[in-house]
């Protein structure tokens, strides 16, 4: 059995392959920005031939890898795009195999839920989290409540080492509202026969 693990934050993805590894050890491959290009084809290619039963990745992998024989995608956190939610979801449920997509997320998260449901033209299940299981309370260093002091001290700091056009954004970075059309548009785009390689969610 193959299983993916995509996931959004460099940080989070390293406590998650610590985790595995005590389990599964030299059978979990962990991909983000900060390994090499090298790194990251081998330990694809070793997914791929079973080398490795589960494959810990941030989004960088989302679009543009064709892999066989995944059994189960488990997002632990939901995308802001919708368009990533299918390319992450996508890697299982090939070639007429069955496949299953779990997905956990938060409160905040939970509004993403209905433009995923419009662009795939279903709707999700949705499941409370059984009362025996235990929660972390491990929290990464962006989690970790900052007090006041600190963020203005940060927010000068920033802004001094600006210069004059601190205010103005790249081009490339500036956010530009897509609306309804847009999704109407990517609708269409991805929208599939339910009949061929349907997931489940």
């Amino acid at each position: 059995m193959a299983n993916m693990q995509p996931i959004k934050n460099k940080k989070q993805a390293n406590i998650l392959a610590e985790e595995w590894q005590e389990l599964l050890p030299d059978r979990v491959a962990l991909i983000h920005s900060n390994k090499t290009q090298n790194y990251r084809l081998r330990a694809v290619k070793n997914f791929e031939n079973g080398k490795y039963n589960i494959l810990i990745a941030t989004d960088i992998i989302d679009r543009g890898l064709d892999l066989t024989d995944v059994s189960h995608v488990v997002n632990f956190d939901i995308p802001k795009e919708p368009e990533n939610y299918m390319h992450r979801i996508g890697r299982t449920g090939r070639a007429k195999q069955e496949g299953t997509s779990i997905s956990f997320f938060t409160e905040e998260e939970a509004d993403y839920l209905s433009e995923i449901e419009q662009l795939m033209g279903t709707e999700i299940t949705v499941y409370d989290l059984p009362e025996t299981i235990e929660i972390s309370t491990r929290l990464i260093d962006e989690e970790i409540p900052k007090s006041q002091e600190e963020k203005q001290s940060k927010k000068r700091a920033t802004i001094e080492g600006r210069g004059e056009a601190f205010h103005e954004k790249k081009e490339k970075n500036r956010k530009v509202n897509r609306g309804g059309s847009y999704r109407r548009e990517i609708t269409k785009k991805y929208k599939k026969p339910k009949t061929r390689g349907q997931k489940k969610n």
